[in-house]
């Protein structure tokens, strides 16, 4: 079917992109301090609770940029050439109406902190713009 005919390097360069990105802003340099006191987490708790099974969710967290990379490769094939531009515009509809829109509404009832849901969706949202523009300049 010609809906999934797009180009897998780009998808797999942008899921690689989601990768490296999620692993800075959850890094010391970005986010890891201000995320963990949110979540009421210590980095005893992560190491704890992701040493067996830490390999597995990397390559889980990976796969799920790849996917998200791809679905955004399909609706970005509906648009003839693409700019940067519009790129980063149908990343940032589809985490607007897809990713902030629902998790800001499990966000209003997890009894969480919403500086929590920013940080999270905030991830979400320059992922989706950077994988946006990635697509539409390399197809």
């Amino acid at each position: 079917m010609d809906l999934f005919q797009v180009n897998y390097l780009a998808v797999l360069t942008s899921g690689v992109v989601i990768f490296i990105l999620g692993g800075l802003w959850y890094s010391p340099l970005l986010f890891a301090k201000k995320w963990m006191a949110l979540m009421g987490i210590t980095e005893a708790d992560i190491k704890a609770a992701s040493s067996k099974s830490m390999p597995l969710q990397y390559l889980t967290v990976f796969f799920c940029g790849l996917v998200t990379s791809w679905v955004l490769a399909i609706v970005e094939k509906r648009v003839e050439n693409p700019s940067a531009l519009d790129g980063a515009l149908i990343g940032g509809l589809c985490w607007l109406g897809f990713a902030g829109a629902t998790s800001f509404g499990t966000a209003l009832f997890s009894m969480k902190p919403k500086q929590l849901w920013l940080i999270n969706s905030g991830y979400n949202l320059v992922c989706f713009l950077v994988a946006g523009v990635i697509l539409a300049v390399w197809r």
